[in-house]
């Protein structure tokens, strides 16, 4: 199975968020490159907010381009071969945290966001992931700075999309 089938098997299963679930899929359906950076109509992005549920945090990435912390997620890639793969894959380079895992049950929201041009728009796949105990995080060259914060500090940052992500991702793991 192919990327992009995978995604279009994804997102028809997703059972939430439809009218947004549809305009992936919609997306998809109109543009045959609709799953990489290339599509300058917008593109399917991956991404895992990673937390520890002893701890009662979440790790964030200030992002280096958008100075916004934000979960770690970024563009597929080829070699990606389901949109939880890519998923992990981005937590993982981003936090430099071994051993993630992702919550079971696929993804936990859908967030479309607009970038700047050429691209319009991110259509981002978020899960969750699940850090080992003890783990220790390792800032990667796509951040100014790794963060753990607790739950009820993720609404004061400023990004909407973060808290009800974390939100969705208590609500899932039952923390």
């Amino acid at each position: 199975m192919s990327l992009r089938a995978d995604a279009e098997s994804v997102l028809k299963e997703y059972d939430s968020q439809d009218e947004l679930r549809h305009l992936y899929l919609d997306h998809l359906a109109a543009h045959p490159d609709g799953m990489w950076k290339a599509c300058t109509a917008g593109h399917l992005t991956a991404s895992a907010l990673v937390f520890d549920p002893e701890r009662g945090q979440v790790l964030l990435t200030l992002h280096k381009k958008l100075r916004m912390w934000l979960q770690m997620g970024g563009h597929c890639e080829p070699e990606d071969a389901t949109l939880a793969e890519a998923a992990l894959r981005e937590a993982s380079e981003e936090s430099g945290i071994e051993g993630l895992t992702l919550l079971p049950g696929g993804p936990v929201r859908l967030d479309r966001h607009p970038i700047p041009a050429p691209c319009h728009w991110h259509l981002d796949v978020q899960y969750a992931a699940l850090a080992p105990p003890g783990s220790v995080e390792a800032i990667s060259d796509e951040s100014l700075d790794l963060r753990w914060f607790a739950y009820d500090e993720v609404p004061d940052l400023g990004d909407t999309s973060v808290a009800r992500l974390t939100e969705a991702t208590r609500i899932r793991a039952g923390v």
